[in-house]
């Protein structure tokens, strides 16, 4: 269909949290067997920003919502920034993002509608290729209520998805091990405040509303990367332990950019825009409060990001990353110059 593949991962990985709740909610036990979790390695290098006005901060933290236990724990970096912090932000907020309700909306704008399986629009060995997936993984689609050929019910984009996080499953990824379940669960313990930037509907209506090509190149890379065995994924998820975000950005965000932009409008930069006058509401109100603002990865990177955003509008920014190398301490991945290692703080 194209020479060159749409990287879907980064729809997955780095943007949108209510994709991985969704389908997670329905697979979450019932994949099948998954790889025996390693031994605890180096903490991860953090993807954190610490965003000041002059009495209070944000802190930034670039999230991968699928993770292992090997992940953990995490920097200390990390768990100062969580300490200082009064209150979290993610995405969507935790009662939301734990709520059936997601799932059953989601699942239910996926529903095709005009009475034809999606085969009746597949190309030959697209439909092939999807066919030869199901009957692999027709037991892992049994557990999750998906009999014979159910999942051709909905539509490609579903499809995708279904496919891409069973597949990340089978690499070891948990999505409640993910960043933004494992704060959640941490700010529930420490009694602190924990609020979304968006509502799950706004995140569904980015998957509804994409174009008959669109879906199809989506569903056609995420077939593509199962047959490479989760290659992709895996470069992603160690990129993310490195805390590289000038790799993240380049593998994440620029192909995609260039090539794709009105979606790239659409799921990323429309998205940070609507999230910084709600940044700067927090980082200007009185008092001295903090906040740990916990996000996907790629809504922190290069000049799109919501961390150039706020440089740009006169706020104090640095990279909190004490044991960063020379290599990974360049900020946001634009330029080696945008941001030094910082600690993390006050």
């Amino acid at each position: 269909m194209r020479s060159k593949p749409m990287r879907s991962r980064t729809l997955l990985i780095g943007l949108l949290v209510a994709a991985i709740a969704t389908v997670s909610a329905v697979a979450a036990t019932k994949s099948g067997p998954r790889k025996a979790a390693a031994a605890p390695q180096t903490p991860p290098v953090p993807l954190l920003w610490k965003v000041s006005d002059g009495d209070n901060d944000l802190y930034l933290l670039g999230s991968f919502h699928l993770l292992k236990p090997a992940d953990y724990p995490l920097s200390q970096d990390v768990d100062l920034a969580f300490d200082d912090a009064e209150a979290l932000v993610f995405e969507l907020s935790p009662e939301e993002m734990t709520s059936p309700a997601l799932a059953q909306a989601m699942a239910q704008a996926a529903l095709r509608t005009d009475g034809k399986p999606l085969s009746h629009e597949l190309p030959e060995p697209m439909l092939k290729q999807l066919q030869a997936w199901m009957k692999a993984n027709s037991g892992t689609l049994e557990t999750m209520g998906l009999h014979g050929d159910m999942l051709l019910a909905f539509d490609a984009w579903f499809v995708g998805l279904t496919i891409s996080i069973i597949e990340m499953r089978k690499q070891g990824l948990d999505p409640e091990q993910g960043l933004d379940k494992h704060f959640m669960a941490r700010a529930a313990k420490a009694g602190k405040a924990a609020t979304g930037l968006e509502k799950g509907r706004e995140q569904i209506a980015i998957f509804d509303t994409m174009g008959k090509v669109e879906q199809l190149q989506f569903l056609e890379e995420a077939l593509s990367e199962a047959h490479k065995s989760g290659e992709e994924i895996e470069r992603l998820h160690t990129a993310w332990r490195r805390g590289d975000a000038a790799q993240l950005w380049q593998g994440m965000a620029v192909e995609m950019r260039d090539e794709y932009p009105k979606l790239y409008q659409r799921i990323n930069i429309a998205r940070n825009d609507a999230w910084v006058p709600k940044l700067q509401a927090m980082l200007d109100r009185p008092g001295t409060d903090d906040t740990l603002v916990v996000v996907g990865t790629l809504h922190l990177l290069g000049e799109d990001g919501v961390v150039e955003k706020l440089r740009a509008k006169g706020y104090r920014v640095e990279r909190v990353c004490t044991g960063c190398s020379p290599e990974t301490a360049v900020g946001t991945g634009k330029s080696p110059a945008t941001a030094k290692p910082a600690a993390g703080s006050k």
